[in-house]
């Protein structure tokens, strides 16, 4: 039994949340857990550690999860709702928000249907000219109003996704072809030093700002008939404090994974026209290319997980398509 164990079989059960009958359904994934009950959703912080993230003490699950609620009000108010303890009672029973020793913590959220997540729509057809509008807006006015970091961001930083991204890739030789990844780093270095003096001049400028950090079709739903960003990173500042047009760069890849490019070009007009002020494009075709390598490296690692044969290709697929469009983003090709 792990640390976890009696808290995720707490969470598991319909009476932990005053109801003697009904559903727990539990979704997963690699940093935490989802319980969904009745109209609330609890998610419980895995106790693990990955490069970026270190969950293993109930001291950072705590800190991760007042930040998650904390960064995540910025786009979705009404989506999350609190913070919550889970205790251990004098009869040795666990309860929520109890006066005995905390056993872990959750952050409390609004539950939605799975069918408003973006992803679904996209895969079904529902997404429209008229939402990448609103949505453009959104992203606008969040990224107005987030913190100024000029800590972060410009150049070094620029280098630093680069070398990680390209060492991550040289992990799959059996997956990503290691002439491509040889050419698309030599790339992204040249676009680097010819962006150098941009990216520097928009950190100075405040262009690099606190922002979502993972802004993909995944992260955002329909939520009382507005596009809502949620599940922003809460565990990394250099992931997340970042240029805006970094920010934006996923969300646009993601439409045009899907083959909704019309709608990654209406996206990006709508933005431009809310942003504050006018927005230079020229670093865009990098911060493209930086996430779809970025993506492509995490496709892979999935295939490699993946112990259904047929979803382990379709990964891979996807994997080397993405490598594909990392590349062609530095020539120009196929942008919104």
């Amino acid at each position: 039994m792990n640390d976890q164990d009696e808290v995720i079989a707490f969470l598991s059960r319909p009476v932990s949340y005053g109801a003697p009958d009904g559903r727990v359904e539990r979704i997963d994934s690699h940093g935490s857990l989802v319980f969904l009950h009745g109209e609330r959703a609890y998610k419980l912080k895995r106790a693990v550690a990955y490069a970026a993230l270190d969950y293993r003490s109930l001291g950072s699950r705590e800190r991760a999860c007042r930040a998650e609620l904390r960064l995540n009000r910025r786009t979705a108010p009404q989506l999350y709702l609190a913070v919550r303890s889970i205790n251990r009672a004098a009869d040795g029973s666990l309860r929520f928000d109890g006066t005995g020793p905390v056993l872990d913590w959750v952050v409390m959220m609004r539950r939605f249907p799975q069918e408003a997540l973006f992803e679904r729509m996209a895969v079904a057809g529902h997404l429209t000219e008229a939402l990448m509008e609103r949505l453009g807006a959104e992203i606008a006015r969040f990224h107005a109003g987030a913190e100024i970091t000029p800590q972060f961001g410009g150049p070094v930083a620029v280098r630093l996704v680069i070398e990680e991204n390209h060492r991550e890739l040289r992990r799959y030789p059996d997956l990503l072809d290691h002439g491509a990844l040889a050419a698309l780093h030599r790339a992204a270095l040249a676009e680097l030093d010819a962006q150098a003096g941009e990216l520097d001049r928009r950190r100075r400028e405040g262009r690099v700002r606190r922002c979502h950090g993972d802004l993909r079709l995944a992260n955002i739903c329909l939520l009382d008939g507005r596009p809502t960003p949620f599940d922003g990173i809460e565990f990394s500042d250099r992931l997340i404090c970042i240029d805006v047009l970094h920010d934006l760069a996923f969300l646009l890849l993601d439409l045009q994974h899907h083959g909704l490019d019309a709608l990654a070009t209406r996206l990006l007009r709508s933005y431009l026209a809310h942003a504050g002020e006018a927005e230079d494009c020229r670093p865009l075709p990098l911060f493209l290319s930086l996430r779809a390598a970025t993506r492509s490296f995490t496709l892979a690692c999935g295939a490699r997980r993946q112990h259904d044969p047929a979803l382990a290709a379709d990964k891979a697929r996807q994997a080397r398509v993405l490598l594909a469009r990392a590349a062609a983003c530095l020539r120009g090709d196929g942008l919104p």
